[in-house]
């Protein structure tokens, strides 16, 4: 079975766990899953600023995703922070990404907690 792992360069698992938030849209098809790593492993590559994308990996293969955002510090201009997002259109692809998020939150022990607030 393959490791279940979060990458933003191929072969190296990010340690840092992230904060993910997840919306849907009301007919509940599409979605997106927010991701926020703060102070991750990957900005203190000398190369952080080629990362390409966001790499979900897992027993069934991988997810990838794009939209990358590295947040800076106001303070001092230090990397402080990658932001990524992770968007789904069919419920098929939703329950792709859920299967990998369970088996992720298991291996790094996350909680799930709804935020029903409208």
């Amino acid at each position: 079975m393959k490791d279940v792992a979060i990458q933003f360069f191929n072969g190296i698992d990010e340690k840092v766990v992230p904060q993910i938030r997840l919306t849907k849209s009301k007919d509940g098809q599409a979605g997106q899953a927010y991701f926020r790593f703060e102070n991750p492993e990957a900005l203190l590559s000398d190369n952080f600023k080629e990362i390409q994308g966001m790499y979900l990996l897992d027993e069934e293969g991988q997810i990838t995703t794009r939209e990358i955002h590295i947040a800076v510090s106001r303070k001092n201009g230090t990397y402080t922070a990658i932001e990524a997002i992770y968007s789904w259109r069919t419920e098929r692809d939703f329950n792709r990404f859920m299967r990998f998020a369970n088996r992720y939150a298991k291996k790094v022990g996350l909680a799930y907690e709804a935020n029903n607030d409208k």
